[in-house]
């Protein structure tokens, strides 16, 4: 399965493909869709529109793992990449191909095994996981791999493939 990743931003956005397909995951690219910091929102939310779909278009992802919402300590930030992704998510939709969104913390358990590791540790393991031999760069490229490894890896689970049961009773699988 080619799973295309998505850091959301306005200024910067990390994208990052891997194939994943028996249990290994492997890296095809990764990059940043970069916006003008001196635009205005409308046309910086278009480059970003066209952009995405060229990735899609060149990349032909089974899957796109998006970053939700991730509100810190600078509220005008937030409204910012929330444009953003707003604009990501109508892209992903648009093209047909199915989106999944993961928190923060969700990729960083899937990647390191620990929810509140740092930067470092992510991208460390992004390296290790896909047996790059040099870190992902920028970070939000990296973010990006991460993600779509979140979504290798949460696609594969038993749940996943079986559903989720009844509410808590096991199912015969």
């Amino acid at each position: 399965m080619r799973i295309l990743g998505i850091d959301p931003g306005v200024g910067t956005v990390g994208f990052g493909v891997i194939d994943a397909a028996r249990g290994k995951n492997r890296y095809v690219a990764c990059g940043v869709i970069t916006t003008p910091a001196h635009m205005a929102l409308s046309p910086r939310l278009d480059m970003i529109y066209n952009d995405l779909n060229e990735l899609i278009v060149t990349f032909s992802p089974e899957a796109i793992a998006v970053e939700e919402l991730f509100f810190s300590k600078n509220i005008t930030t937030g409204i910012s990449v929330a444009h953003g992704r707003g604009v990501i998510l109508l892209s992903a939709y648009r093209s047909g191909v199915p989106v999944f969104e993961y928190s923060p913390m969700q990729v960083k358990q899937s990647v390191v095994g620990y929810g509140a590791a740092k930067k470092g540790q992510v991208i460390y393991m992004v390296q290790r996981l896909l047996d790059m031999k040099a870190p992902p760069k920028p970070d939000d490229a990296a973010d990006a791999l991460a993600l779509a490894i979140c979504h290798a890896r949460s696609s594969t689970s038993i749940l996943s493939q079986y559903g989720r049961g009844d509410g808590g009773s096991c199912s015969t699988i």
